[in-house]
């Protein structure tokens, strides 16, 4: 008996705009903007446009992907008193934004003088509306003199997945490099996931795990526990500061580092959840250094996956010994620390790195500010010392001469002095 005949793809036109497969499929953000050229073909076609009308496109993209315009797609707005995660997610929306802006120009271009061919005929789709404001120009070109109902919810189709697109690239650095799991309704199935994160971004500080679980969301389509990053086929999605200077790191963004390993999923969780319920050790308590720590080496370690979620810790040895801090500990004081120029006056007392790295609990003080000297250290023991510390008034900042003292950010007694960190000048670059 011969075999079933293998269903070929669906062709285009129709209520079909892809011909991705129903089980969906993992792209890109330069290919699935690819694959959403024939609904901009098909706006080209059925409004007759040619190159004069192509500007007026342009500057609709834009101002919907732009922030502080009257037709963003993103309403928020950006200062300097902002919350650290906003302005970083603020500034990948601007910066993608415009990347996008980019490609839609190029393709314009491009589809009029050389169409993508629609094997079944005149494209339509019934794009249910999302609220998408068009400037003036383009609502008189795509509804007025020559547009319609199905140039309207062709181009809206279009607009509206470019706006998905951007959404669901914005909790990462290297954003063009991330596989997105795109469905036959191209990104709507993210439209929940972005509801809930857009809502938290633009109405309170938005937590670490939220901006973890919507990424992990247009990545795998699926949501998990809350932690701090996740596994996902093929590679998995960590805070960006693994890669870079704790000093000038995001403290928000993930980066995707592909690895084939990787094959089940899961979600990485700190050990303590909450912290304020971690022991701690006063900075005077700590035995004092017996010879100068030099270089200490350090490396990531991740222990096995149980229940879909996993932790992992830094090693820091020295002299044949090793001290394991939580990686989840290490990241949150990544988040927490306060960033100073080097003009900053050093603290009154010091306090020795490698006996802090290897004290029990969450190192602090209450006796005046101190400092912690890790200059010519790796950016990962420098992180691992990050999460040694009780994460309330510590200071990162690089070593220089000393200038006026920095204001204290304590508001009374009760609480921790200042832990200053010293790190490299090399670091800011």
């Amino acid at each position: 008996m011969p075999p079933a005949p293998t269903p070929s793809s669906p062709a285009l036109g129709g209520s079909r705009w892809n011909t991705l497969p129903a089980t969906g499929a993992t792209l890109t953000a330069r290919e699935f903007f690819t694959a959403t050229e024939p609904l901009l073909q098909g706006v080209i076609d059925d409004n007759a446009l040619t190159g004069a009308d192509s500007e007026v496109l342009e500057d609709q993209i834009r101002a919907t992907l732009a922030l502080g315009t009257r037709e963003t797609s993103l309403p928020l707005s950006i200062g300097p008193d902002s919350a650290s995660a906003a302005r970083e997610l603020g500034a990948q929306a601007e910066s993608i934004g415009q990347e996008l802006a980019s490609w839609s120009t190029e393709a314009l271009e491009r589809l009029l003088t050389g169409p993508v061919p629609l094997p079944a005929g005149p494209l339509v789709v019934r794009s249910h509306c999302y609220g998408h404001l068009l400037t003036p120009p383009a609502a008189d070109l795509l509804r007025g003199r020559r547009g319609g109902p199905v140039t309207m919810q062709l181009y809206n189709e279009w607009l509206h997945q470019m706006v998905l697109l951007r959404d669901a690239l914005l909790p990462f650095t290297n954003w063009q490099d991330v596989p997105l799991l795109i469905t036959p309704a191209g990104l709507r199935h993210t439209e929940p996931a972005r509801d809930a994160f857009l809502t938290e971004l633009l109405v309170r500080q938005i937590r670490h795990t939220s901006i973890v679980a919507y990424a992990r969301n247009v990545v795998t389509g699926v949501s998990g526990p809350a932690g701090y990053g996740f596994e996902a086929g093929g590679g998995t999605a960590l805070p960006a500061v693994l890669d870079q200077p704790p000093l000038t790191a995001p403290r928000h963004l993930l980066t995707w580092r592909p690895d084939p390993a990787v094959g089940e999923a899961a979600t990485y969780v700190a050990e303590v959840q909450d912290y304020y319920a971690a022991p701690r050790t006063l900075v005077e308590d700590l035995p004092p250094a017996t010879t100068a720590s030099g270089p200490l080496s350090a490396r990531t370690v991740t222990a096995p996956v149980a229940d879909g979620t996993r932790t992992a810790r830094i090693d820091v040895t020295h002299g044949g010994t090793t001290a394991h801090v939580d990686l989840g500990q290490a990241l949150r004081g990544h988040r927490f620390i306060q960033r100073e120029d080097p003009a900053a006056a050093d603290a009154s007392g010091t306090a020795d790195a490698w006996s802090a790295l290897r004290a029990p609990g969450l190192v602090w003080t209450q006796s005046g500010d101190v400092t912690v000297d890790v200059t010519g250290q790796d950016d990962l023991v420098v992180l691992a010392l990050l999460g040694r510390l009780y994460p309330e008034n510590v200071t990162l900042r690089p070593a220089g001469p000393a200038g006026p003292s920095a204001a204290r950010t304590t508001a009374d007694g009760t609480g921790p002095s200042r832990l200053v960190t010293l790190v490299d000048p090399a670091q800011t670059h």
